[in-house]
């Protein structure tokens, strides 16, 4: 049987991180201001969608982790650790 949701019942795994290293940027980074960035990076991108990704309401592209992964300055790795 295939697993789709991660354990705690989310779409992702790394949605949570996303969120704690976004608010740690200096300076301060809202979710709007980090969806402009990604759309800087090519990613079709909102608010809404990166509250969806950090919620865990959302499945989260390996293109998408990677862009997000050099806008927050972290690797994908980094991204998909358990914590």
């Amino acid at each position: 049987m295939y697993k789709t949701l991660a354990p705690d019942g989310k779409l992702n795994i790394c949605g949570a991180k996303i969120a704690r290293l976004r608010v740690a940027l200096v300076p301060k980074c809202s979710q709007r201001a980090l969806a402009d960035k990604l759309q800087l990076e090519g990613l079709i991108v909102t608010k809404n969608t990166v509250q969806c990704i950090e919620s865990g309401n959302r499945f989260v592209t390996d293109i998408e982790l990677k862009a997000i992964a050099k806008v927050l300055g972290v690797t994908t790795d980094e991204l998909l650790q358990d914590e």
